[in-house]
């Protein structure tokens, strides 16, 4: 079975990716530094380079869902899940910064 790359994979792909990202950012600011690490500090390319985990986990979240309950779940499970990982960050950096 040919993968293929039509706009609904990559908008689903990129939306489980944000919110894998948004959601686990203390593990995203870790893999900046790791990057940093390799690639010299305030490296733009180290921001760059850090979200690839995230597109690989969040093609793997999307393909799966994709194919248990189908591409328009995929990409709005996507986005709900995009929209609650982004409230739930903005509500953790709140938290710290009211401590």
């Amino acid at each position: 079975m040919p993968v293929t790359f039509d706009t609904a994979t990559i908008a689903g792909t990129a939306l489980w990716a944000i919110a894998f990202y948004l959601g686990c950012s203390p593990l995203a600011d870790r893999t900046i530094t790791t990057f940093e690490g390799w690639l010299g500090a305030g490296s733009p390319a180290a921001s760059l380079l850090s979200i690839v985990p995230f597109l690989l986990v969040g093609g793997l979240a999307y393909y799966g869902l994709t194919i248990s309950l189908g591409g328009s779940w995929a990409v709005s499970l996507g986005v709900i899940s995009a929209i609650g990982c982004g409230v739930y960050e903005l509500g953790r950096r709140d938290g710290q910064a009211s401590e």
